[in-house]
């Protein structure tokens, strides 16, 4: 019996080290986990921080996924969450204050239809509980709780899925991404580069 399988969408961000290498590395390395599948990969954006402004920019992408959805939604997106921070950590993610830098962030943004908040499993927590042990006991909230307020998010998930409505949200992608842009601008966050799919690497877009 073939196991179903489940749309689902991450966020990735970077801005430390060499950014653009470490999101084309991470999305190579996310597309070849096992019974993962990429779908899609966004543009590349250059964003400005968030909460703590006093950082460099940031790097920002999407990713759509078909991932096996397990044997019910939560252990699939438990798991799911599970392989993105064991990634994090093998590119070097250490424990860090909130909104602080990053060698690279994975956030689980959607998982099909589901509409979760559910207590982590130790594999799915953060690596900032050894800088803040409060998030030890942080749920997983999918659809990601905030990412209809941030345009960094926004922004390439619409590249993507520009239609999708995710649970909870009452308004499509596309929709929220142009609210947003009203409320930051349009210049907080800016497309630098297209996904090359035959190298897996990022190709710089040229100017208008």
């Amino acid at each position: 019996m073939t196991e179903r399988r489940v749309r689902a969408y991450v966020g990735l961000g970077a801005n430390l080290g060499a950014s653009e290498t470490t999101l084309s590395r991470a999305i190579v390395a996310l597309a070849a986990c096992d019974g993962v599948r990429l779908r899609g990969v966004s543009r590349l954006y250059a964003t400005d921080p968030v909460g703590v402004t006093d950082q460099p920019e940031f790097r920002n992408a999407a990713v759509a996924l078909e991932v096996l959805s397990g044997p019910d939604v939560e252990a699939g997106a438990l798991a799911l969450l599970g392989e993105l921070k064991r990634l994090e950590r093998a590119f070097g993610r250490r424990p860090r204050r909130r909104w602080g830098p990053r060698e690279l962030d994975l956030d689980l943004l959607v998982f099909g239809r589901a509409h979760l908040a559910i207590a982590r499993t130790p594999e799915a927590r953060s690596l900032d509980t050894e800088a803040d042990p409060a998030k030890a006991v942080k749920l997983l909230e999918v659809p990601h709780p905030r990412a209809a307020a941030r345009l960094f998010v926004l922004a390439p998930l619409a590249d993507l899925a520009p239609g999708l409505v995710p649970p909870g949200w009452g308004r499509s992608v596309e929709t929220a991404r142009r609210q947003q842009i009203a409320l930051e601008g349009p210049d907080t966050v800016r497309p630098v580069a297209s996904w090359d799919a035959s190298t897996g690497r990022w190709l710089p877009l040229q100017p208008r």
